[in-house]
């Protein structure tokens, strides 16, 4: 008996993303371990711990590609690419990287929206809102360090973001969960 309820493209947009959440896991750990080597051990354990949270991501694609009796398809993880040059070029491509991973998460929510799969377009919403909260966070370190001076930050302006990241949560705050009375 065939249990599989995923349609070959929809099957196809989950195995695709899940091998995308690993690349971005990768990315944060390859950015991590440059962060640590140039001695920003607060922004490496900051990386550290979104290169963790993408790897759930990961399972969760996974997890559910199993649960609605699709197959599950593991490949090669492509390379994260260059090591940033200074800390605002790492949270730039971060930033970057976020924005095309939404554009992918609204590519499978389109998708399962055309084809009526509400089961998977209900799965994706978390997706939809976990990306709002990264690029939310990439844009506020963004503007952290523009602060700070951007690509010309001094080094005292480096240290201090470098010891409130070991701090910061890992979620921001959005616009959606603000009111009036706590703005």
């Amino acid at each position: 008996m065939n249990t599989n309820r995923l349609s070959d493209p929809i099957a196809k947009a989950l195995n695709d993303q899940m091998t995308n959440e690993a690349h971005n896991a990768q990315i944060y750990l390859s950015y991590a371990a440059w962060a640590s080597d140039k001695g920003y051990d607060g922004i490496a354990n900051f990386l550290f711990r979104h290169s963790n949270e993408e790897r759930n991501h990961m399972m969760k694609f996974l997890e559910y590609i199993l649960k609605r009796g699709g197959k599950v398809v593991v490949t090669a993880i492509p390379a994260p690419g260059p090591n940033p040059v200074s800390v605002n070029d790492c949270f730039e491509k971060i930033f970057s990287s976020e924005v095309e991973n939404t554009a992918k998460i609204y590519n499978i929510v389109d998708l399962s929206l055309q084809e009526k799969d509400w089961a998977t377009w209900n799965f994706m919403q978390w997706f939809v809102k976990e990306q709002t909260e990264e690029e939310t966070l990439a844009l506020n370190l963004l503007d952290k360090i523009k602060i700070a001076g951007g690509v010309k930050a001094s080094g005292d302006a480096l240290y201090n973001l470098d010891r409130d990241l070991e701090k910061t949560p890992d979620d921001a705050v959005l616009a959606q969960d603000k009111s009036a009375v706590n703005p």
